[in-house]
């Protein structure tokens, strides 16, 4: 793994936690080598994250769609900034300059984004890991719900696993080298037979 896809709110959050961490998962993956990519915003979790990687001479990759280049306000200190045509477009360039992707705290945007890449590789069409920070119990509401999707039988458990959690970003990704992608959705495997 080279470059690791963050996802996080625009927003700061209501706890400083929230601020703390996105900073030690930027100096975290700045100071390990690892390149930083995600949605190229200087506001909320995304900018403390974006900073945090920047000043530890980390490698940054923003991206961000024209339309929200104002309203996110584009990181003027990230040099490799990609403004593209929308979020469709966004979705894919962050997914395809990533070698793994990590959910922080976030609002929609941040669940869509993380539960649209796990359905890709649900689907095959990526075999890369995909996990979240659980700072201070903020996602235990939705582990708990993907628990009870697993134990109603919408979602298989090799499925339910590919979805890494942890509360530390250096046990997150040591444990994300070690991947072994379980294959697609058994029905779609069938269908390509």
């Amino acid at each position: 793994m080279k470059s690791i896809c963050v996802y996080c709110g625009a927003s700061p959050g209501g706890d400083p936690a929230y601020a703390a961490m996105a900073r030690a998962v930027g100096f975290h993956l700045a100071s390990e080598g690892y390149r930083l990519v995600y949605g190229g915003g200087q506001v909320g979790l995304m900018g403390v994250l974006a900073d945090a990687a920047v000043d530890a001479g980390g490698a940054v990759t923003g991206v961000i769609p024209d339309f929200l280049h104002h309203r996110e306000i584009a990181h003027p200190r990230v040099s490799d900034m990609r403004v593209v045509t929308s979020m469709h477009e966004r979705k894919h360039v962050m997914a395809e300059e990533s070698d793994a992707f990590i959910a922080l705290p976030g609002g929609i945007g941040t669940m869509e984004e993380l539960f649209e890449i796990w359905t890709w590789s649900a689907l095959g069409r990526h075999t890369k890991p995909v996990g979240l920070i659980n700072v201070n119990g903020y996602y235990d509401g939705l582990l708990a719900f993907l628990d009870r999707m697993q134990g109603d039988g919408f979602v298989q458990a090799r499925h339910r696993d590919m979805l890494f959690s942890g509360g530390d970003i250096a046990d997150l990704l040591a444990r994300m080298r070690d991947y072994d992608h379980p294959g697609m959705i058994p029905s779609l495997e069938r269908a390509r037979m």
